[in-house]
């Protein structure tokens, strides 16, 4: 019978009384008092938001999702949201994470609980195959007829998996829950962890050598997992607002759960942090004194394509829109006037731009084979590039910025937002924690943006690349553009020219290019690194090399763990 973890220890369980006849046992699976929390940190657009009651009411709508990619009928919906419309849905000032909450329904809309919204999150319908779910401490359904019975999927909506994006992340949470709680049975090692993952050489899921890393062993993994619960929580933040308040806000959410876990009766020392792309940032944010200032209760991050120094990707959308097609395209927007109303006005969204960190010369002006202009030249993005007023080249478009025409965003506030942006950049700079691993993409197949390059049209005369200007912009990567600096006949024009963004040419995951990723390589105190390939950014947990990557990294951190008292 499963198990109330709040209740004693978990001692606590109910079971039924049978006839005579009925032999069949009733088992108590109790979990061990010592609990090490697993904590999922997605990345930018991974954590589900909702709007403030005043938003809501300003809009017109009959609830207050303001991103939530698994409900598809109302992302559906906002594919043909206007700039207007997108910058009001996704303004951090009236925003928060969509946080599962069945006593407050705080839904906004009177005929959906708080199950309702977050029906997607039901961990039995997995089918991952692997039978491994239902042997777990935790996430199990109640039996009928017990007092205030929940089903697995409400645990799992209360560990806080419907605060992220399931559909993305709903593999590394369940296999998490799965193998770090039930990887033995009877002292017997499951067949599945044994073969996939405990006696496989780290080289099989793309290992760096440096450092080389060896097999786990089972007694290794005997001895990091006995005795010891692992629930795996998410927790999302308002990826509109800045890291730092973000890693603050989380560290003092991770604090409570411990507390809570301590009020409970268990041991709780420390926590693991899993984290994908953005959410590798906060997590830095977490440990770091000047935010969350959590270093001493983290035992170890597991980063997850995490764009170390930035990416251009950032540059290049808030510019031309998302590349591609799905669901963040068709509701942030495929259009740089779609996107800029949105990113230029959120800390966090900025905060992926390549940094200081990033270097020189990584955008750069093309023509007939000859590079014209390289910028940063003097290693300055935020200066040279991102708050530069005038320039054909320029991140911001000035008039994107605030099309709601509302108090307070335009050029200067985005510019003081940057401003933030890098004292955010300086301060992580070499912020990472001792025990840390991390999986990303470095495949040739997967391009992302290393450099930006803007091509100009061969038959174009220039006199000078740094004062032209903009005739015309699609917001998708092409610009017309004319020199006012070469003479022009009495009633003629200036003759208009071409300048294209051409497509990624580096290695990485599509998004993040492998040159930001091995930063962490660079650095030189990862424990471990797995540079690989086979997986675009987004969906990088659905693939099983980083999955197994994953769990033998929370595996070897938690074999670190020294608890304070027997």
């Amino acid at each position: 019978m499963p198990v109330d973890p709040a209740a004693k220890q978990g001692t606590v369980a109910q079971g039924f009384v049978t006839p005579k006849q009925d032999r069949t046992p009733q088992v108590l699976s109790i979990p061990p008092r010592r609990v090490l929390p697993i904590i999922f940190i997605p990345g930018i657009m991974g954590s589900n938001l909702r709007l403030s009651a005043d938003r809501q009411r300003e809009l017109g709508i009959d609830n207050n999702i303001a991103w939530r990619p698994d409900h598809a009928a109302v992302s559906a919906s906002g594919y043909n949201d206007s700039p207007i419309e997108r910058q009001r849905r996704l303004d951090p000032m009236a925003t928060e994470v969509d946080i599962y909450d069945p006593a407050g329904n705080a839904t906004g809309d009177v005929d959906e609980t708080a199950d309702e919204r977050n029906e997607e999150v039901n961990p039995k319908s997995l089918s991952m195959g692997y039978g491994r779910l239902a042997s777990g401490p935790v996430i199990k359904d109640d039996p009928y007829g017990a007092k205030e019975r929940k089903s697995a999927a409400q645990k799992a909506r209360a560990r806080g998996w419907g605060e992220v994006y399931y559909g993305s992340y709903k593999a590394v949470l369940s296999l998490c829950e799965e193998v770090l709680n039930a990887s033995f049975l009877y002292q017997r090692l499951d067949p599945w962890v044994e073969r996939y993952i405990v006696t496989k050489a780290p080289s099989e899921w793309e290992a760096h050598t440096a450092p080389a890393l060896a097999p786990l062993g089972e007694d290794l993994t005997r001895e990091a997992l006995k005795g010891c619960f692992f629930p795996v929580h998410a927790m999302g933040y308002n990826w509109l607002k800045g890291n730092g308040e973000s890693g603050t806000v989380i560290a003092g959410r991770i604090d409570a759960l411990m507390k809570r876990y301590q009020t409970d009766g268990y041991q709780c020392e420390k926590v693991i942090l899993v984290t994908h792309s953005m959410g590798g940032l906060v997590a830095r944010a977490v440990i770091h004194p000047k935010f969350g200032g959590f270093n001493d209760k983290v035992l170890g991050i597991v980063h997850g394509v995490m764009p170390a120094i930035g990416a251009a990707a950032a540059y290049r959308r808030v510019r031309c829109g998302f590349e591609g097609s799905g669901i963040v395209v068709g509701v942030v927007g495929a259009y740089g006037f779609h996107v800029t109303p949105v990113l230029g006005n959120a800390q966090g969204g900025l905060e992926l731009l390549p940094s200081c960190d990033y270097g020189r010369n990584w955008l750069k002006v093309r023509a007939n084979g000859n590079t014209l202009m390289s910028l940063p030249a003097r290693g300055d993005p935020y200066e040279e590039i991102y708050k530069v007023r005038g320039k054909w080249y320029n991140l911001l478009r000035e008039e994107w910025i605030n099309p709601a025409n509302a108090d307070g965003p335009g050029f200067r506030r985005t510019c003081a937002l940057l401003d933030r942006a890098r004292d955010f950049h300086v301060a992580i700079s070499a912020t990472y924690h001792d025990q840390s691993y991390a999986t990303y993409g470095a495949d040739p197949e997967r391009k992302a943006w290393h450099s930006v390059t803007w091509e100009i049209d061969k038959a174009a005369r220039i006199g000078s690349v740094d004062a032209l200007t903009i005739a015309e912009d699609n917001a998708q990567g092409v610009m017309f553009l004319v020199d006012p600096t070469l003479p022009v006949a009495e009633g003629k024009q200036a003759p208009r020219f071409t300048a294209t963004l051409l497509a990624p040419s580096d290695p990485g995951d599509q998004t993040v290019p492998m040159f930001s990723a091995d930063a962490q390589l660079r650095h030189g105190k990862f424990k471990g690194i797995f540079r690989q390939s086979g997986y675009e950014h987004q969906d990088s947990y659905k693939d099983d090399k980083v999955i197994r990557a994953t769990l033998y990294s929370l595996i070897r951190i938690a074999s670190t763990m020294t608890w304070s008292k027997p």
